[in-house]
C-alpha cells in the first residue's frame, strides 16, 4: 500500500490543480460560469461549488461501497437534482466518475481471473456502440425531457433493487449455440470454498439484445451501467455472481469511455466539476472499504434505496416543472 501512496498523492494534487485552474477560468468568464449552473443564478463563490461537490461525493463514495452500487448511479440523480448545474454537465461528469472506478478496478479483476474477456468483449462491443448513440440522443434532447426520463429510470432501478434476486452459482444445464461458438465459458477459483468453479452461460442472444438498451441508457443518462449489467449477466445469462460483478466492472471501462468521448467532444465535461467529484469518490471509496466489515449491509441497502427513490422523484418532478 505504501508504494502506491506517492502515485495517489500525485494524482490528487493534479486533480486539485485542474480544479483551481478551471475555477479561475469560470470566475473570469461569466458565460462559462452561467453554462455550468444553467439558467439559474447563485450567490455561491466559484470555489464553493467544487468544495460542496467534494464533500457530497466523499459521502457518496462511502455509501456506494457499503451499498454495493456504482458511484455513477448515485452521482447523476443527486447532483442533477440538488445542485444548480446543467444536466448535460452532470451526465458528462457522471460518466467520468463511473469510468474512474472501473479503470481502477478492471486490471486487478482481470489478473485475478474474476472478469472474463470472452464474456466481456461481445457485450462491450454492443454496449459501447449503443452508448455512443445514447450520448448523442441525450445531448440532443431538452433538459426537461432528460430529467423526466432520468427520474423514471432511477425509480425503475429502485424497483429492480427491491425485487432482483441474486444467485451465487446459477444452474446452466447446457450452453446455447451462440455462447459455444464464442467459447464463452470458464473456470475460476472460489476462495470461500477452496474449489474451482466451472461455468457456462445460456440465453446469449437475449442477453446481448438487452445490452443494446443498457448501452443506450448508459450513454443517455451518464449513469454507468453496473446496476443493469449484473442482473443480466447473472440472472438472465447464468454467469456466477462474482464473475458477473467483476465482468460488469470491466465492461464499464469500455462502455463509459465510448460515451464520455461524445460529452467531451461537445464541451459537456468541465474539470471544475469532474476533479473534485473524482477526488471525493476515490477518497470516500477508500474509507468505505475500511468500514465495510463493520457496516450492516441490510441497513446500507435501505439507505441507498431511499436516496435513489428520493432523487428519482426529484428528477421526475423537476422535469415536469413541479419542483424546480
Amino acid at each position: 500500500m505504501k508504494t502506491h501512496r506517492p502515485k495517489l498523492l500525485a494524482l490528487f494534487a493534479s486533480l486539485i490543480a485542474i480544479t483551481i485552474i478551471a475555477g479561475f477560468a469560470c470566475a473570469n468568464d461569466p458565460a462559462a460560469a452561467a453554462a455550468v449552473v444553467g439558467s439559474g443564478s447563485s450567490a455561491m463563490p466559484w470555489w464553493g461549488w467544487p468544495l460542496l461537490l467534494f464533500i457530497v461525493t466523499f459521502i457518496m463514495g462511502i455509501i456506494a461501497v457499503l451499498g454495493g452500487v456504482g458511484g455513477g448511479v448515485l452521482f447523476v440523480p443527486i447532483i442533477g437534482g440538488f445542485f444548480p448545474f446543467h444536466i448535460d454537465f452532470v451526465r458528462g461528469a457522471g460518466l467520468l466518475v463511473a469510468l474512474a472506478g472501473a479503470l481502477a478496478a478492471g486490471p486487478g479483476l482481470l489478473k485475478k481471473g474474476m472478469a472474463d474477456l470472452r464474456l466481456a468483449m461481445p457485450v462491450a462491443l454492443i454496449a459501447s456502440a449503443c452508448a455512443i448513440v445514447g450520448a448523442m440522443i441525450g445531448l440532443a434532447l431538452p433538459a426537461n425531457i432528460i430529467n423526466i426520463a432520468l427520474g423514471t429510470t432511477i425509480l425503475g432501478i429502485v424497483v429492480i433493487m427491491l425485487i432482483a434476486k441474486k444467485s451465487e452459482f446459477p444452474e446452466v444445464k447446457q450452453a446455447d449455440a451462440l455462447s459455444t461458438a464464442l467459447r464463452i465459458s470458464g473456470i475460476y477459483h472460489e476462495p470461500s470454498s477452496g474449489k474451482d468453479i466451472n461455468w457456462q452461460i445460456h440465453r446469449t442472444p437475449q442477453g446481448l439484445a438487452t445490452f443494446i438498451i443498457i448501452g443506450v441508457m448508459a450513454g443517455m443518462f451518464g449513469l454507468g451501467a453496473g446496476w443493469a449489467n449484473v442482473p443480466v449477466l447473472n440472472l438472465m445469462m447464468g454467469a456466477p455472481l462474482k464473475v458477473s460483478v467483476a465482468t460488469s466492472k470491466f465492461l464499464l471501462s469500455i462502455t463509459d469511455t465510448s460515451a464520455a468521448w461524445i460529452y467531451i467532444n461537445k464541451g459537456a465535461v468541465l474539470p471544475m466539476m469532474v476533479a473534485p467529484s473524482l477526488i471525493g469518490i476515490m477518497l470516500g471509496s477508500i474509507v468505505g472499504v475500511r468500514l465495510l466489515a463493520k457496516a450492516k449491509p441490510v441497513v446500507i441497502r435501505r439507505v441507498v434505496i431511499g436516496i435513489l427513490l428520493f432523487s428519482g422523484a426529484r428528477a421526475l418532478l423537476k422535469g415536469l416543472a413541479i419542483w424546480n
